[in-house]
């Protein structure tokens, strides 16, 4: 998608080492410097004008430009203008973005990446700088994973972004994820995430994901983001990490991404984006292009790209969604059951008369995705799925705490049916679920066809939770059925949500319903979702922007820590229903049973040891195929189960 401002790398950090001066004779003739600034470059006006056109003009304009633009500190020393760097590297394949800060005409056009090597610096790649967006790409193939590298990214003869590519931590016993979401403040000081990069410091993640709105610019997504970068490049600089936008970076109040649609009305709850579909790529190419490339490239309507993509990180398997690009509109789809027609405040609805045939939550090519997925475990001991946001209305307050709404169409609990496909997807293979944009930290088991029998889910908190606060409080104030057993929070156990979905509520930090409350009080911060191999264990933890995690698990939100065997992720009962114990050559074997009735995949996972009894539910015949990254070799078919 970047072809025409982009250069692909033409060797690897290895052959550099003893290529330096040819490669940079080769390249000599290709510098080039930066032109006059199309000030259109979306094709409409008025769209990140602190990054375009004369944008110096526009940021230093006392009258003109906003607090946030000019607070973005844009026009920065020329020595500073290389922002920060994201990365990942999976599959033999190291993938770079450079962010650099708007540039003036005349200056290089030109980007480096230098590894060391030793203790010399050696040239690696250089890129030309994309415009709109100010980013440079890196692709460095038969990258070690095996090695710590330091890099450095170049601009000129002094700006320089240095930073440690982490070796894979395939060998750890634990790996640790940190979960960030909604960094929604509009307060101007000058490092508001000084205490969560400290204690992200300390927490040592091996991977950081923000799940999205890493800023609410709007129409100034480079600012916004350069803001982000400011407050985070200490811990990005350092290790993998996932930034995927949702509807605050691509300029909505909420999405609904109808397939690249587009969107008729201010709250586009018809569906589609409302922005320049240029502008929706920037904001993508700026925020996913270091990801892993998408699983299927084609772009969807006006041409706006895709990333839904995989990542392996020691051991663990990462799905990339996209739960807002593909998802229907519920304007004009559905009945409207309130004031807004993504709200419902009807007591008296009817949830199965917004749960209608067509409508797409993921969508026809993640689930294909997600089906592929499942079936490869490569370098893969365990399962994550990663998103925007929660598969269940898990939310009663909206805004205020006056405001109770009976059900949210931004949430992933609709449409009904697309999240239980996307939930049994995940069952099937025992994902745990990681995601964001709920301004409530929530811990919960999903339920399907009975009480939390599928996935654990753990929504992040906001990291700066100004703007939109929620909060879980059940109607009658009452637990739900078989609360959790000594949990200082008062409305944990089984419920439904205004959609009809099951879920089990393990856990919630609610900000306090006191109207000015001060920031301690607004349940802010950062998730960490720790994976253990040894035991097959997760241990979620949930920290207070304000908390020093050297106080300990106690400095934790009420509720937090807690673990859970990996093994809950599919909690359906067997009723009684098993395969005969098997016994396999293979050690740590990929395991897949298929219902022969009806091709069903009930479950596909990689096991411990080499003998296995397989839960199969319901009786019937059955099919068991195993193997070692990929289930190929049938052991058994057509064996018939009778039940107890």
């Amino acid at each position: 998608m970047d072809a025409p401002f982009m250069k692909r790398s033409i060797a690897t950090a290895l052959f550099l080492a003893f290529s330096t001066i040819f490669v940079w004779e080769a390249y000599a003739q290709e510098e080039s410097l930066v032109p006059e600034l199309d000030p259109l470059p979306f094709g409409e006006s008025g769209l990140d004008l602190g990054a375009t056109g004369e944008w110096w003009d526009y940021v230093n304009d006392q009258d003109a430009a906003p607090t946030y633009v000019k607070y973005a500190g844009i026009d920065v020393p020329r020595d500073e203008v290389v922002a920060f760097a994201l990365y990942t590297h999976d599959g033999g394949t190291l993938k770079m973005t450079a962010q650099l800060y708007p540039l003036y005409p005349g200056e290089s056009a030109i980007a480096r990446l230098e590894l060391k090597q030793g203790d010399q610096w050696v040239e690696a790649a250089r890129e030309s700088i994309v415009y709109p967006g100010w980013t440079a790409h890196f692709r460095l193939k038969d990258w070690d994973a095996s090695q710590d590298v330091p890099y450095r990214v170049r601009h000129g003869e002094e700006a320089s972004f240095e930073g440690l590519v982490r070796r894979d931590p395939k060998n750890k016993d634990e790996i640790v994820v940190a979960v960030m979401s909604c960094n929604g403040s509009h307060d101007v000081r000058l490092y508001p995430n000084a205490n969560t990069v400290d204690n992200l410091k300390k927490l040592d993640p091996d991977f950081l994901f923000f799940c999205g709105d890493q800023h609410y610019r709007h129409t100034e997504h480079t600012a916004g983001w350069l803001n982000f970068g400011r407050d985070f490049k200490d811990v990005l600089r350092d290790r993998p990490v996932v930034t995927i936008p949702d509807d605050h970076d691509v300029g909505h109040g909420n999405l609904w991404g109808e397939g690249g649609g587009i969107a008729q009305t201010s709250g586009a709850s018809d569906g589609g984006y409302k922005l320049s579909p240029e502008y929706v790529n920037m904001v993508q190419r700026q925020q996913t292009w270091h990801l892993p490339d998408a699983w299927d490239p084609t772009p969807v309507g006006q041409d706006i790209t895709v990333y839904y993509t995989r990542l392996r990180i020691g051991g663990i398997d990462f799905a990339i969604l996209e739960d807002r690009k593909f998802k229907t509109g519920p304007m004009d789809t559905i009945p409207k059951m309130g004031p807004r027609p993504d709200h419902v405040n009807d007591p008296n609805y009817d949830p199965a008369t917004i749960d209608l045939p067509g409508l797409e939550m993921l969508g026809d090519r993640q689930m294909t995705f997600l089906d592929e997925w499942s079936e490869d475990w490569t370098d893969a001991e365990f399962k994550v799925a990663l998103s925007q946001t929660a598969f269940c209305g898990a939310v009663h307050i909206h805004g205020s705490p006056d405001h109770y709404l009976l059900a949210d169409l931004d949430s992933n609990g609709w449409p009904q049916s697309g999240r239980n496909e996307a939930v049994r997807a995940l069952r099937r293979v025992q994902a745990t679920h990681l995601c964001g944009d709920q301004h409530l930290a929530v811990v919960v088991k999903h339920g399907i066809e009975n009480d939390a029998d599928g996935p654990l889910a753990f929504t992040s908190p906001a990291l700066m939770n100004t703007i939109y606060r929620r909060w879980w409080k059940p109607l009658d104030e009452q637990p739900g059925d078989d609360p959790v057993e000594n949990s200082p929070l008062p409305f944990t156990g089984n419920f439904k949500d205004g959609f009809g979905n099951r879920f089990r509520m393990y856990a919630y930090a609610n900000p306090s319903f006191a109207r000015g409350m001060p920031e301690e009080e607004r349940a802010e911060g950062i998730a960490i979702a720790k994976f253990k191999k040894s035991d097959r264990t997760v241990t979620f933890e949930c920290w207070s922007r304000f908390a020093n995690v050297d106080d300990g698990p106690t400095a934790q939100y009420p509720g937090w820590p807690m673990t859970f065997p990996l093994e809950s992720n599919d909690a359906r009962d067997p009723n009684g229903c098993w395969l005969p114990e098997q016994r396999f050559e293979i050690h740590n074997p990929v395991v897949q049973v298929i219902r022969e009735s009806d091709g069903e995949i009930l479950f596909t996972r990689r096991i411990e040891g080499n003998r296995f009894r397989a839960p199969v539910f319901t009786p019937g015949r059955y099919t068991m195929i195993v193997g070692i990254n990929r289930p190929d070799t049938i052991i058994i078919e057509g064996v018939l189960v009778e039940g107890p």
